[in-house]
């Protein structure tokens, strides 16, 4: 069963134009003509196919990743309103994408509120301003963006 991060980020309604999700990663330029980038990835668990929570990672582009925190579901009150259908499931503040109902996203009930103010809160700090000077209206926010290529970079390439 497919995770659906696509349909995960645009329940998240991020703000920011300049993001896509490739695979399951959200990425975005939160402040257009800046070095710093924003992942946001699902963490997993011991458990194939359940997840967490969120990784937050700020990467600048010249110089690879800054700072990285993880958001756990638990911890913002993510999953609080399914626990009481679930409260005999293992994990229940976690998803589990085999355990989905058929033709329902596997985080069907949560309530994103927390975690997405977290998410503000945190990238406040890395990008000033970037939240509120690029918030669009609900609709736009459901919609995946291209994101441009980072500026071309002087010197020698980086390898990896």
């Amino acid at each position: 069963m497919n995770l659906k991060a696509p349909e995960f980020f645009a329940e998240l309604n991020l703000p920011f134009h300049d993001s896509a999700v490739v695979g399951n990663t959200y990425y975005a330029i939160p402040v257009p003509d800046a070095p710093l980038r924003l992942q946001i990835g699902f963490t997993e668990t011991q458990y194939r196919g359940t997840y967490g929570g969120l990784r937050l990672t700020v990467m600048h582009v010249d110089r690879g990743t800054i700072d990285a925190v993880a958001l756990s579901f638990a911890d913002h009150g993510t999953f609080h309103r399914r626990q009481g259908p679930l409260k005999n499931r293992n994990m229940p503040d976690t998803f589990n994408i085999t355990l989905a109902r058929p033709g329902k996203p596997a985080w069907e009930g949560a309530d994103l509120t927390g975690l997405r103010d977290a998410i503000e809160r945190y990238t406040a700090v890395w990008f000033p301003g970037a939240w509120a000077a690029s918030a669009p209206s609900h609709a736009v926010g459901r919609i995946a963006h291209k994101v441009p290529a980072p500026p071309a970079t002087r010197g020698k390439a980086r390898t990896r």
